[in-house]
This record gives C-alpha cells, structure tokens and sequence, in this order.
C-alpha cells in the first residue's frame, strides 16, 4: 500500500478491518490471499478514472478498483466471474478444451455445460484492478499477479508489490529477477 500512496493514483481510504475482510470473504465465498488482505487492510484504493495513456482510449474496467467496502454486490460477484466467464467464452467461440475435462463433447451447449460444472472445481481469482487477480486462497502470500483476458492470461507481477510498481510506476524498482511461476492450479495452465 505504501508503494501504491507514493504514486498519487489513487486516492486511498483507510483499510478494511478484520471483521468487514472476515464478511466480505463469508458473502463471496473466498479468502483473500495473505498479501492481499494486508494489502486491503492497510488502505483500500478508491476508484478514480485512470488518465488515458493514449488519446481516444477506452478503458473496459472504467472504475478499476474493487470497492469491496461499498461496492455493488452484483458488480462485485461480476468480477469474481470475469475469469470463469473469459474461460467459457473462448469455449464458446474459440474451441478451448482443458485436459482436464476428457472429452470435449460434440455440441456447443455440452461442451459449455461441461465446461461450467469444471469451473466451479478451480480456485477462485480475487480482483486487485480492473483484469489483473490474484488467487484467492487462505494462508497462501507471494502468487505473481496475473492478467486475466479469456484464455490469454499473462504475469503481471511476481507478488502485489513488483505488479504495483510494474503497473504504476517503478518508484523503488524491485531488484528481483523476473521469473515468476504461477502456483494455482488450473489458472497455471493457461499462463502463456
């Protein structure tokens, strides 16, 4: 968070307490991971519209941060989603199949089925901003930041630290070589 505050990209309101992170993880069904709950708790990043890199540029996640204090259930449940849904997508349309599934089956509306009851077995991603997640998995710390686009999904960052410098700014550029390894199951199939 304090590299977060050094950058001025947001303002930042005071951090979640225990008992509001302990209601958000019961209402969602998740757990923060170590990092990103210490991460919250330490301040919680208010949304501002991001200045546009380029002219004309449209941002998909108009308001990036989660507002988990605030925020709308439905936009909040929405994001949990967005991987699951990004996945099914490219069932739908781009012929994706996991091994992990056996057979993909001939029709389009089983396959989706298929695919659906799969995705309710894999670890939940958490939104840290806008499609960049982090595994939501209780006692786990240190996961690489990853961005979340259908299949396509990218290392962002190899921990909440080095992705807020990557995506902010490098004030106090992290030192450590860039190797990071994605740890989740399922999700870390799809790393490219």
């Amino acid at each position: 968070m304090r590299r977060l505050r050094l950058r001025s990209v947001c303002a930042v309101d005071p951090g979640l307490t225990d008992s509001e992170l302990d209601r958000i993880e019961q209402e969602f069904g998740f757990r923060f991971a170590v990092d990103h709950r210490a991460f919250l708790s330490a301040g919680l990043p208010v949304n501002t519209r991001p200045e546009p890199r380029e002219p004309g540029v449209i941002y998909t996640h108009p308001k990036p941060w989660p507002n988990w204090r605030n925020g709308d259930r439905d936009k909040l449940r929405s994001l949990l989603y967005w991987p699951c849904e990004g996945v099914l997508f490219d069932v739908e349309n781009n012929g994706f199949w996991h091994s992990s599934w056996g057979s993909r089956p001939s029709g389009t509306a089983s396959a989706l089925a298929t695919a659906t009851r799969s995705l309710t077995q894999v670890p939940k991603m958490v939104p840290v901003y806008g499609h960049r997640y982090l595994p939501g998995e209780s006692g786990a710390f240190g996961h690489p930041v990853l961005s979340m686009w259908q299949t396509d999904i990218i290392y962002y960052g190899l921990h909440l630290a080095d992705y807020v410098d990557r995506e902010f700014g490098n004030v106090g550029v992290s030192e450590t070589p860039w190797e990071p390894k994605a740890s989740v199951e399922f999700w870390r199939d799809l790393v490219c």
